[in-house]
């Protein structure tokens, strides 16, 4: 007989996490397949019923335009993911390219230097947001508000509400420009998107922001820095949104510090198209891609067939509320709760 002490019984734990996560797998797959027919039957209609849809400038245009949205819903998803929120990207693009302006203009700095100024200015003050939701357990939408509503604020002060002209030629390219005829900005999108699927799927902080979405606490219980992940999530949407605000900035020719106005709005329909879920602990960033893509080809298609700017308006309002309907009518998905991860 064998001593108690020596029996070894079958662990099935290790098992059931890699069988749990092959069973989500076709379910995800199923919601970008899903995705991408709305998104090229949405073409097609758009190329029959508006000529100068399918043509190569048009076609340009909206990769260019989504790529200004798409940067930042990329780190909006894994805040989502993570059950957080964060509606001052709109206010820190315009901030971003205000400040970026007078220091290229007003204090002559280089280009590249005023760039990276702004960039980590951008990181720093979305860091200090996630550090006052994680030390002060202030919810992110209303420190988020606050943000938004400072950010706008700084952006009128420092330029007097007047856009400053950056009139230098190499500068334009970085929005106006194109490597083997895509546009620069479409391909800093590809770019980052490798980057943030990587560490969304292949890190230990991508299963950590998964883990805190689920749930917070028993993340914190495990040993996951559930603080030190929301500073950093916060920073990350900091960064990318001051990258945004130069891009555009290069595109305009100006820095204005009245643009990116509805933009945390276009993020977070496109995260939520995309299948995230607004309680945390699921979301993509393959399906963000398509919900950038589907909200741009949609409200470009809606200007082409001059249907006014107010309508486009409730469409998009729609298309949000339908994404959230569908998103809440999925199996593990309740409201008020915590979600499971797809």
């Amino acid at each position: 007989m064998i001593p108690a002490s020596t029996r070894t019984a079958p662990d099935p734990a290790p098992s059931q996490p890699s069988r749990g996560r092959l069973a989500l797998l076709p379910k995800a797959g199923a919601d970008h397949l899903g995705l991408a027919i709305v998104l090229i039957a949405t073409c097609v209609v758009l190329a029959v019923a508006a000529p100068n849809f399918f043509t190569p400038a048009n076609l340009l245009d909206i990769v260019r335009q989504v790529s200004f949205t798409g940067i930042i819903a990329l780190g909006m998803t894994l805040v989502i993911v993570a059950a957080e929120i964060d509606i001052s990207v709109g206010s820190a693009i315009a901030f971003s390219s205000a400040v970026f302006s007078v220091l290229a203009v007003r204090v002559a700095l280089p280009l590249w230097l005023a760039a990276l100024a702004v960039l980590a200015l951008g990181a720093t003050i979305g860091m200090g947001a996630g550090l006052v939701r994680a030390a002060l357990g202030v919810p992110s939408f209303i420190v988020t508000l606050a943000l938004f509503s400072a950010l706008s604020g700084l952006a009128l002060l420092v330029t007097d509400s007047t856009p400053i002209p950056v009139s230098d030629p190499s500068f334009a390219q970085w929005g106006n420009g194109s490597v083997l005829g895509i546009p620069i900005p479409a391909v800093i999108l590809l770019i980052l998107f490798a980057l943030f699927w990587v560490l969304a799927n292949r890190t230990e902080f991508g299963r950590s922001v998964y883990a805190i979405g689920g749930n917070a606490e028993a993340a914190r219980l495990s040993g996951i820095p559930v603080a030190r992940v929301r500073v950093i999530l916060f920073g990350s949407t900091g960064l990318l949104a001051a990258s945004s605000g130069v891009l555009q900035t290069s595109l305009l020719g100006a820095g204005n510090p009245t643009i990116g106005n509805g933009v945390e709005f276009a993020v977070i329909t496109a995260v939520i198209v995309g299948g995230a879920n607004l309680y945390g602990g699921r979301g993509s960033l393959v399906g963000t891609l398509l919900g950038v893509l589907f909200i741009g080809v949609l409200n470009n298609g809606m200007v082409l067939l001059g249907i006014n700017s107010y309508a486009q308006y409730v469409a998009n309002g729609i298309i949000v509320l339908l994404a959230v309907l569908i998103g809440a009518l999925r199996p593990g998905t309740r409201f008020g709760g915590a979600a499971t991860a797809t």
